[in-house]
């Protein structure tokens, strides 16, 4: 896949890593590294005069660290993709990563080739997790999902609300359609988020796209279509 022009931010703690990631990534027609940063305070901080397509960061700096600090730097710079690069191969801190704002996920250790299709493809707007890393997060759910089932914690009545919000649909919405009022769809709505363990809208369709094999870029569209 080809990469398109790009700007290109660095983020990590070991200059010979940065130096070796710049090399690679500059090896690539329309990348430009336009900065570096040894954290992601640094980031934040110094580089206000960037606003970089790409960020490849580490999850295990000094300060700001792992989830904390990609959910930092999307905030800070809302327009760039963000791979992480990482030592860190732990399902539960892969996933905080992803739901933080990460849109791609990589060992150090992978194959110095995979490095440029990962990036065309986060910058295309795919998410690309690290194909054996997939596989585990994958593995993991399904172990999980055996052990227990958050959604079978739910009235009958509660499910047919979930099923509706995760489709995108309004409380004023649902409530037509179940024939309540909507301050009781709120109820169970609030009783819902607290059963799964979410806090908001996006928590819940995130969990029900992982849970039920919903397309993840069609139920984010439903939801950032539907108000809160």
């Amino acid at each position: 896949m080809t990469i398109r022009t790009a700007t290109a931010l660095l983020v990590d703690d070991h200059a010979v890593v940065r130096a070796g990631i710049r090399s690679l990534l500059e090896s690539q027609p329309g990348i430009s590294v336009v900065a570096e940063a040894s954290s992601a305070e640094q980031a934040l901080q110094v580089f206000f005069d960037h606003d970089p397509d790409l960020i490849v960061t580490d999850l295990s700096m000094e300060g700001l660290r792992g989830a904390a600090a990609v959910e930092a730097l999307v905030e800070r710079f809302p327009n760039a993709r963000i791979l992480v690069l990482s030592i860190v191969d732990n399902p539960t801190d892969i996933r905080a990563a992803i739901d933080a704002g990460a849109s791609g996920y990589m060992l150090k250790g992978a194959a110095a080739a995979e490095l440029p299709d990962a990036i065309a493809r986060i910058l295309n707007g795919e998410r690309y997790v690290q194909p054996a890393l997939g596989a585990m997060l994958a593995a993991t759910a399904a172990n999980s999902a055996t052990l227990v089932d958050p959604v079978a914690e739910l009235t009958e009545r509660e499910r047919g609300v979930f099923d509706l919000l995760v489709l995108g649909h309004t409380n004023v919405e649902i409530a037509a359609l179940l024939f309540l009022s909507p301050r009781t769809i709120e109820t169970h709505r609030a009783s819902i988020l607290r059963k799964l363990g979410v806090k908001s809208r996006a928590d819940l369709v995130r969990f029900a796209s992982m849970r039920m094999g919903i397309h993840e870029t069609e139920a984010w569209s439903n939801e950032s279509r539907a108000p809160q």
